[in-house]
């Protein structure tokens, strides 16, 4: 298991696309910002295959399991099925020479 920066990516089916579902979804991009670990997260949508998802920088794999563990729950309850995740863990020497955001070395 890698114990430094970890990213993980959820994609799943999604019908709902727009400012409607920007609003409506708000208290849920708070509730997120709030979790244990989470550096950031990047909101994606492609409306045309029907797929939403997320990009997210963990400080840790662990804290990256968990919070799966945790979305997968709460998706499920709002009947989004079919969730595909994955992790990969982050070369921060070469992101950084291509801007990516991610924290500084320890």
């Amino acid at each position: 298991m890698q114990d430094g920066p970890t990213v993980l990516i959820f994609d799943f089916p999604n019908s709902a696309f727009g400012p409607e579902r920007t609003e409506a979804l708000r208290p849920l991009a708070e509730d997120i910002a709030g979790q244990s670990g989470l550096i950031w997260k990047i909101w994606t949508e492609e409306p045309a295959a029907g797929r939403a998802g997320g990009v997210y920088l963990f400080e840790t794999r662990a804290a990256a399991e968990a919070y799966h563990a945790m979305h997968a729950r709460r998706l499920a309850a709002r009947g989004v099925t079919e969730i595909e995740a994955s992790y990969r863990g982050v070369n921060d020497v070469l992101t950084r020479i291509d801007r990516g955001p991610v924290p500084p070395a320890p």
